[in-house]
């Protein structure tokens, strides 16, 4: 568990199975610190397991945890990167991945990462979105609780480049 609130240099996103979403933030910015793990679920369920959060019965997303150098690569830059990655348009799905735990979240951990995390939201819909007649469903709301997943899931594509990996996380333009 974790408790990172009030740290502008964490960033949490939820969008699918982890293992995709990890592995395209490392591909496209590998100085990054990550970790996948569970967040934002029932706060009476503490260090739920993959088979709990698969159930749906937890309401905990699968989610990715980023710790950044602010100097390096800057939160808006990485919400950018967010919705480039995922499909934001579907609600608790990504590809065929479906149930509240592949939804598409942004967790912030501080009142300036929920400004930037909106305005940052609003231009992609604008630029990419409305123009498609499609609408961001993604949820944008303060990080909960955080548990690290079971250690197997940690970097999984890089352990197993032949793992499943969602078609939606890509880039998409």
């Amino acid at each position: 568990m974790a408790d990172d609130s009030g740290k502008d240099n964490v960033a949490t996103f939820a969008a699918g199975c982890f293992w995709g979403v990890e592995h395209i933030f490392n591909k496209h910015f590998p100085q990054l610190k990550t970790s996948v793990g569970y967040s934002n679920g029932k706060e009476d369920i503490t260090n739920p397991s993959y088979r709990q959060v698969c159930s749906g019965s937890t309401e905990f997303a699968e989610a990715l945890r980023i710790e950044f150098d602010p100097s390096n690569v800057t939160y808006a830059q990485l919400v950018e990167h967010f919705y480039r990655t995922h499909d934001p348009t579907t609600k608790d799905r990504q590809g065929n991945d479906r149930g509240t735990q592949y939804r598409s979240g942004i967790y912030t951990h501080s009142d300036e990462q929920l400004r930037i995390a909106k305005e940052v939201t609003e231009r992609i819909q604008k630029e990419h979105f409305t123009p498609k007649g499609e609408k961001i469903v993604t949820e944008i709301q303060p990080a909960g609780t955080w548990y690290d997943a079971e250690e197997y899931h940690q970097k999984y594509l890089d352990q197993n480049p032949m793992g499943y990996q969602c078609p939606t996380h890509r880039l998409h333009w």
